[in-house]
C-alpha cells in the first residue's frame, strides 16, 4: 500500500471512530481509562525493555543528555503516566456541558453545548509519556487521536499504544477500534500527507522543538495549536527574598532543563545582582551550568582577584532568543522592573515567565504587562504543566491567543454547538 493510501485509510478510520466515540457514556470512558492505567502498570517491565531499545539507538545516534532524558522511561515516569490516566478518568466529562442557556423573546430556547473537536493529530518528539497523556485526554474528551511520535521513541510509543487500545477493548466491548492510532512509519512525508486531509482531520497539535513546530505549521492545511519554543525568564527584583529566589532559579533551570517550561534567561535587578550571585553561582557551578552573561554580569562572575565562574562566556544577541533545552543559562543585569519587562517582551516566547519579589506593586506591574500564557509571582516556571494545573495531564501548551492558551486539558479539547428548542417559531 502506498504511503498516501495508508495514511488516508488511517485518517478515515479515525473519523469513523470519532463518531462511535460519541456513543460512549462518561462512565464507559472512565472505565476504559482506568483499565488503560492498570495495563500500563502491569506491563511496566515490557515498557522499560522497549524504551531501553530506543535509548540505546538514540545514544548511538549521538542525542544530547537532555534529549536522552526526555526519551527515558523509568518506574517513576511510568507511574506518573498511569496516575495521569486515573486522574483524567476521575475528572468531570467535558462533553455535553451547557455553556450558555437563553430564551429569545419569541420563546425559542437556545443552548450552547460542549462537543468533541473530532479527530486530532498529535505530532511530537522524544517523550513517550506524551503518547499516554494525549491519547487519554483525547479519548476522555471524545476525540479520536492520530499519534505521530519521533523515530527515536518508536518502540516505546508503539507498545504504549498497543497497551492502551487492548485494555480499552477488553474493558468496554464497544470501544472504537481506531480511536487511538499510532502512525507506524517514520517517513517524514507522512506528515504533510496527514495534514492535507482536511476532510478527516480537525486539528493538529505539534509538541517538540521549534524546528518541528514551524515545519508542521508551514505545511499544515488543518488548524494548528502550538507554541514555537519556551524561552522562559525569571526576574529577581531588588525586593526579593534571596533564599527563595535561589530555590526558584535552581528549580526553574536545573530540575529538568530539557523541557519547554525550564528557564533560559535569568534577569537580576542591579542592587541585588552581586550579593545574589555570591550564593547562586557556586550552586550553578556544582550542577555544571554554563552561563552566557552580559558584560556587567560577566564582570561579577569573573572578579579581578578571584577565580572566574568555570563555564562562562559572553552572551550574543542570538542567545537571548534561544531555547537551549540544556544546562545553559543566559544572565543579564537590569536596572528596573520596566527593563526586565522590556527584555521579556523583546526576547521571550510568551510561554512562562516569573518575578520574585516581596513588593506587591512591582509584582502586579510584571503580572499585568508580561503577555505570556503563564506568569508567576514567587514561583518557578516549571509549574506550567497540565498535571500541575490540576488537569490530570496535558496534550500540549499553547501560546496562541485565539482558542486555547497555556496547558491544554480536557476543556480545551472541546468545541461547542448551539441547540435550539422551538415550538414552531419561524423567522419574520
Amino acid at each position: 500500500m502506498h504511503l498516501r493510501e495508508a495514511i488516508t485509510t488511517m485518517a478515515r478510520q479515525a473519523r469513523d471512530a470519532s463518531r462511535r466515540l460519541a456513543e460512549l457514556s462518561a462512565p464507559q470512558k472512565s472505565l476504559c481509562l482506568r483499565a488503560m492505567a492498570n495495563a500500563l502498570d502491569e506491563r511496566a517491565v515490557d515498557l522499560l525493555a522497549a524504551n531501553q531499545t530506543d535509548l540505546d539507538a538514540a545514544a548511538q545516534a549521538g542525542l544530547s543528555p537532555a534529549l536522552l532524558d526526555r526519551l527515558r522511561l523509568d518506574r517513576r515516569r511510568i507511574a506518573a503516566m498511569t496516575r495521569g490516566l486515573r486522574e483524567i478518568s476521575d475528572l468531570p466529562d467535558p462533553v455535553g456541558r451547557i455553556l450558555d442557556n437563553r430564551i429569545r423573546p419569541n420563546g425559542l430556547r437556545l443552548q450552547k453545548v460542549s462537543t468533541p473537536i473530532g479527530v486530532i493529530v498529535v505530532i511530537y518528539e522524544s517523550r513517550p509519556n506524551v503518547t499516554a497523556d494525549a491519547a487519554g485526554l483525547c479519548f476522555k474528551s471524545g476525540n479520536a487521536t492520530l499519534l505521530r511520535g519521533g523515530k527515536e521513541a518508536l518502540h516505546s510509543n508503539r507498545l504504549i499504544t498497543e497497551i492502551l487500545t487492548e485494555a480499552g477493548r477488553r474493558r468496554v466491548p464497544s470501544f472504537p477500534e481506531h480511536a487511538i492510532q499510532l502512525v507506524p512509519t517514520t517517513d517524514r512525508d507522512a506528515i504533510p500527507i496527514l495534514l492535507s486531509l482536511t476532510e478527516y482531520i480537525d486539528l493538529c497539535m505539534p509538541r517538540g522543538g521549534e524546528g518541528l513546530i514551524r515545519a508542521v505549521t508551514d505545511c499544515s492545511k488543518v488548524p494548528v495549536i502550538k507554541h514555537y519554543k519556551g524561552v522562559c525568564h525569571v526576574y529577581v527584583d531588588r525586593a526579593a527574598d534571596l533564599k527563595m529566589a535561589e530555590r526558584i532559579v535552581l528549580n526553574a533551570k536545573c530540575q529538568r532543563p530539557g523541557v519547554c517550561n525550564a528557564m533560559e534567561t535569568l534577569l537580576l535587578d542591579r542592587p541585588i545582582a552581586a550579593p545574589f550571585l555570591v550564593h547562586l553561582a557556586p550552586a550553578l557551578a556544582a550542577l555544571s551550568v554554563e552561563i552566557r552573561a552580559d558584560i556587567e554580569a560577566s564582570q561579577l562572575l569573573a572578579p579581578p582577584n578571584a577565580p572566574p565562574y568555570p563555564k562562562l562566556r559572553t552572551a550574543t544577541e542570538q542567545d537571548w532568543y534561544t531555547e537551549y533545552n540544556d544546562l545553559i543559562l543566559n544572565l543579564r543585569v537590569v536596572d528596573t522592573v520596566a527593563a526586565a519587562i522590556a527584555h521579556v517582551t523583546q526576547y521571550g516566547s510568551a510561554h512562562s515567565d516569573a518575578i520574585v519579589t516581596s513588593d506587591e506593586p512591582t509584582a502586579q506591574q510584571f503580572l499585568a504587562r508580561v503577555d505570556s500564557a503563564a506568569v508567576y509571582w514567587n514561583a518557578s516556571t516549571r509549574f506550567t504543566d497540565g498535571a500541575e494545573f490540576g488537569m490530570g495531564a496535558e496534550i500540549g501548551i499553547s501560546t496562541d491567543k485565539i482558542g486555547a492558551r497555556g496547558p491544554m486539558g480536557l476543556e480545551e479539547l472541546t468545541s461547542y454547538k448551539w441547540i435550539g428548542f422551538g415550538t414552531g417559531q419561524v423567522r419574520t
